[in-house]
């Protein structure tokens, strides 16, 4: 799905203009490309997190000439799915860390009861 066919869907979701729609958007995506910029995380829950990572410095190499370079430091953005999109991508997954978890955690015993003195 590109740009267009995106404003097309919030068009026939939501009953607004085209010219709407892509106001709409363009406000979405450049509200979390500033946010990210400056360093704050935008979470959507159930869909994800965009934040900002900061990678190393590392050593890289070059096939064409057959050397290694140096990679500088660089700050690049990302994106965690949340659970409910993982799910929705891949229900059987979602399942299974699930069943997991559920085996994972004893269950929780009731506290015992004291005997009442007499």
């Amino acid at each position: 799905m590109n740009r267009v066919e995106f404003i097309e869907k919030i068009v026939a979701a939501h009953g607004v203009s085209k010219a709407e729609a892509g106001r709409i958007l363009e406000t979405v995506t450049s509200t979390i490309v500033g946010a990210v910029k400056k360093g704050d995380s935008v979470s959507l829950v159930g869909f994800g997190t965009f934040k900002q990572v900061s990678r190393a410095a590392r050593t890289g190499f070059n096939p064409q000439a057959g050397e290694k370079i140096k990679i500088a430091a660089q700050k690049v953005p990302k994106f965690v799915a949340g659970a409910a999109f993982k799910a929705a991508v891949d229900p059987k997954a979602a399942k299974r860390k699930a069943d997991k978890a559920a085996a994972a955690k004893p269950a929780k015993k009731a506290p015992a009861k004291k005997a009442a003195k007499k």
